[in-house]
Formats: structure tokens, sequence, C-alpha cells
């Protein structure tokens, strides 16, 4: 089993199947993922943003959320991460 020391060691996956495969024969190095925890690196950086929104969407995010015992910005977030991963594949 291989070691990975770097993000830009993984490639991007084309398929669930080839994502199962490659990790089957590589491992994360410890250190690696100790900086991927959010919260837990002071590498971790965040840049405030303003976004104008329809109230009525916000509450229906928020609502949403709440059913799913998050906090609202970190499910706009995540849903943010998943769409630039689901784009980064079409490519």
């Amino acid at each position: 089993m291989q070691t990975i020391s770097s993000w830009e060691e993984v490639p991007l996956f084309d398929s669930e199947e080839a994502e199962a495969e490659y990790w089957s024969a590589n491992r994360p190095d410890l250190r690696l993922m100790e900086t991927a925890v959010v919260g837990g690196s002071e590498m971790a950086e965040s840049v405030t943003i303003t976004l104008r929104m329809d109230p009525r969407m916000l509450a229906r995010i928020k609502r949403l959320a709440r059913s799913r015992y998050l906090n609202y910005q970190s499910m706009i977030k995540q849903w943010l991460s998943e769409r630039m991963e689901e784009e980064i594949r079409e490519r």
C-alpha cells in the first residue's frame, strides 16, 4: 500500500469505481489527514463574503439545515464544495 503525502498526488476520478480502486491501493499520510480536519489546523483559513439572497430562499435553507442538525452556512459551503467537485469531474 502506498502512502499519499500530498493531496496533489490524488487524481481526479471519472467514476466511483475508479476512486474505490485507487483508495484500495493508497492511503493518506496521518499528517495529511490531520491538516485536513476543519478547525483542527492553524492552516485553515476562511474569507468572509457578502451574498445577497432572497429572504424566502434563505428561510428555506435554514429550515433544511435545522432538519439535518447543521449550521446553514456550513451546509451552503458543503453544497458549493460538492458542486465544484462535480463541475471539475465533468471537464
